[in-house]
């Protein structure tokens, strides 16, 4: 078989299966870094075996297999490494040599990926350490991308998945599902581990591609799950109903180049009604069930928005209102920044300059690029094309993926054009 075909059958099984491999193996290994070594060396077995063999039919059940059985071969040759690794809640439901247990969808698979996230979300390891760690490890998200979505550096990140994952270790934290009683203290970790997924899958950290559409989808599949889970609990369907309302724009985000398209330039005929008459019936079951948490806030923002015909009959009030309540249960400065964007288009952009100038003085925020690009585009609104020159070119510098540079780029020389003036040097 031809190099580039399994190549691409390779990438694509660690892009839709890395997660399931993962968390069968650690079953076995009962460690996350012998499984995720484990794990690794079975896609590295497939680069050899592969061209030889051909794809097998089921890509996910061969690799899930090899790294299973590395584990085993592992333990077998370290017996004494068994009192260092953390205790096994089920060591034998589950026949690592019976192909019917790698059945997909297979309900044990699923199960496995619940309880590692579970695990990676327990109260003894930090919050942002829970969440980092399930990205990472769980969800084969880019330490890059999981340092994005914290607003630190890709070191910072690294070092607090390295913690986290010597701390599971060794305070021998099992892997298993928590009983009803446990649940309350991880779920909100769980459901922004799957929120910040989407996110990531969303809108790309970097590459060419606007979207990440395995993540978005992986994330979906995680939140339908949860919701049927724990359907009792507003958040889970609050998280639900924010997905669902999100994705249905999915395809109008970019046009047929690969280009960004605004809300306001996005064809509304073109969303997934289905998916939002499904999001708004999920978002209003969360509203009744009493206070809203935060994602059920993003929510209802997000139906505010599904629900309008067009960006300027959308109740802009009301977005800023909602925004101030989830400022009220959930305030961070990313929250405070799209806050200041409906501001902008509720009173205008003077409006909501001096909030930017006043989230501006956030460490926090200095190298987030769209803090940069909101900016840009109220001074554009305004007149001010030097200073919005000016931060469109910062926004640019913060920018790494490509779909958004070539719309940052494409909007800094229509204000240069319109003030005539040309380009500054570099």
């Amino acid at each position: 078989m031809q190099a580039d075909a399994v190549a691409a059958a390779l990438a694509q099984a660690h892009r839709s299966e890395w997660a399931f491999v993962l968390s069968a193996t650690v079953r076995v290994a009962g460690d996350l870094d012998v499984a995720e070594e484990c794990a690794q060396e079975a896609y590295v077995s497939a680069l050899q075996a592969w061209p030889r063999d051909g794809v097998p039919e089921r890509p996910g059940a061969w690799l899930t297999t090899a790294a299973r059985n590395k584990a085993l071969d592992r333990l077998r040759r370290e017996v004494t490494l068994r009192r260092k690794l953390p205790l096994l809640v089920e060591p034998a439901t589950v026949d690592p040599h019976d192909p019917a247990d790698l059945d997909w969808p297979d309900a044990a698979v699923p199960d496995d990926r619940l309880r590692l996230v579970f695990t990676c979300c327990h109260p003894t390891l930090a919050p942002e350490a829970r969440v980092a760690l399930t990205l990472r490890l769980v969800c084969g998200v880019p330490t890059s991308d999981v340092a994005r979505a914290f607003l630190v550096s890709e070191p910072t990140m690294a070092a607090r998945i390295t913690r986290a994952k010597k701390k599971i270790s060794e305070a021998r934290i099992p892997y298993r599902v928590p009983g009803r009683a446990e649940l309350p203290e991880r779920l909100d970790s769980v459901l922004t581990a799957v929120h910040l997924l989407f996110s990531t899958g969303h809108t790309a950290g970097e590459g060419d591609a606007l979207v990440r559409e395995e993540l978005c989808d992986r994330a979906l599949h995680l939140a339908r799950t949860l919701a049927a889970l724990l359907p009792e609990q507003a958040e889970t369907r609050g998280l639900l109903g924010l997905l669902l309302l999100t994705d249905a724009r999915r395809a109008t985000r970019t046009d047929e180049q690969g280009r960004l398209l605004l809300l306001a330039d996005q064809d509304r005929t073109r969303w997934d009604q289905r998916a939002i008459l499904k999001g708004l019936t999920v978002t209003a079951g969360a509203l009744a069930s009493g206070p809203p948490g935060r994602f059920t806030l993003q929510a209802a923002i997000a139906g505010v928005h599904a629900m309008a015909p067009s960006l300027e009959q959308t109740d802009w009030p009301r977005v800023v209102n909602l925004y101030d309540r989830l400022l009220a249960v959930w305030n961070t400065p990313v929250v405070a920044l799209n806050r200041a964007a409906a501001v902008a288009f509720a009173d205008g952009p003077a409006a909501a300059l001096p909030l930017l100038d006043e989230l501006a003085t956030d460490p926090r925020l200095a190298d987030y690029p769209y803090l940069s690009a909101t900016r840009a585009d109220l001074l554009r609104r305004l007149g001010d094309a030097a200073g919005a020159a000016q931060s469109y070119r910062r926004a640019m510098e913060l920018t790494a993926n490509a779909a958004e540079r070539a719309f940052l780029e494409q909007r800094l020389a229509e204000v240069i054009r319109a003030a005539g003036a040309e380009p500054a040097p570099g």
